[in-house]
């Protein structure tokens, strides 16, 4: 039963690894414009004299970045495709009148989406090296980066599933990801805030992502809290995604 369940993620991951392989390099350069810009224009424009917590904005922006960037990687590169595929060329049935489970078929979608934030990061640490900002990549900074992008590419299966119209998919963006964008620690931190408004984005997913990849980056402990509230999110939406293709495949 389990070598099955491996074996069906595994088929639902290959066939988007083969569709990814062909558009590699155009995904590189559509895709890295944006946290290349930023990086650029507030890194090294507006943050050149600028110092956090002793030490240059840009080694406080660059984790960010790469919270913020898998978070947008992870879930574009799902939930806008599996949408489509859903509601317009309707090849999603191909998949559920197949004996490939819901899970499995969550799974592989999430692992597709991981992989593709997992490559963007790694294109933004090499930047980063390049600025002369050196990241520490021991200790927790993987695993939360993929616990972020697991995160992210599970949502991205929750919207895809529910979402009935890519303009709708498009509004989602702009007021679930771009809010969080700006507001989750990713270019400046929240201390600021009220304490209400600060406890509200204390909980959302980028947050403890952004905190928890920063302290890493830095060799400084993260709170227990932070990878905990993010696999608490995972497991909703993962679970929620797989009780979503449950109710398809009854239909």
């Amino acid at each position: 039963m389990i070598s099955n369940f491996f074996y069906d993620v595994y088929t639902v991951f290959w066939r988007d690894w083969v569709v990814f392989k062909k558009i590699f390099f155009k995904f590189l350069c559509s895709r890295m414009i944006t946290p290349f810009l930023y990086i650029f224009a507030f890194g090294i424009g507006l943050g050149k004299n600028v110092s956090v917590d002793g030490g240059s904005y840009l080694n406080f922006l660059i984790p960010g970045m790469i919270a913020l960037n898998s978070m947008n990687i992870s879930f574009n590169t799902i939930a806008a495709p599996l949408n489509m595929s859903r509601i317009y060329h309707h090849t999603l049935e191909t998949y559920l009148i197949s004996p490939i489970s819901g899970a499995a078929f969550v799974f592989g979608k999430i692992l597709s989406g991981t992989v593709r934030g997992l490559i963007s990061s790694v294109v933004i640490v090499i930047i980063a090296e390049l600025l002369g900002v050196h990241l520490y990549l021991g200790d927790w900074f993987i695993p939360i980066l993929i616990l972020n992008c697991f995160v992210f590419a599970s949502l991205a299966v929750v919207a895809a599933m529910t979402i009935d119209s890519h303009e709708e998919m498009s509004s989602f963006s702009t007021y679930v990801l771009v809010p969080m964008s700006f507001l989750c620690g990713t270019f400046f931190k929240a201390d600021s805030f009220p304490t209400v408004i600060k406890g509200f984005l204390s909980i959302l997913p980028l947050t403890p992502a952004s905190s928890a990849l920063r302290a890493s980056a830095n060799k400084m402990p993260i709170e227990w809290y932070w990878p905990v509230i993010m696999f608490a999110y995972f497991f909703i939406f993962f679970s929620y995604a797989c009780h979503l293709l449950k109710m398809k495949k009854e239909e």
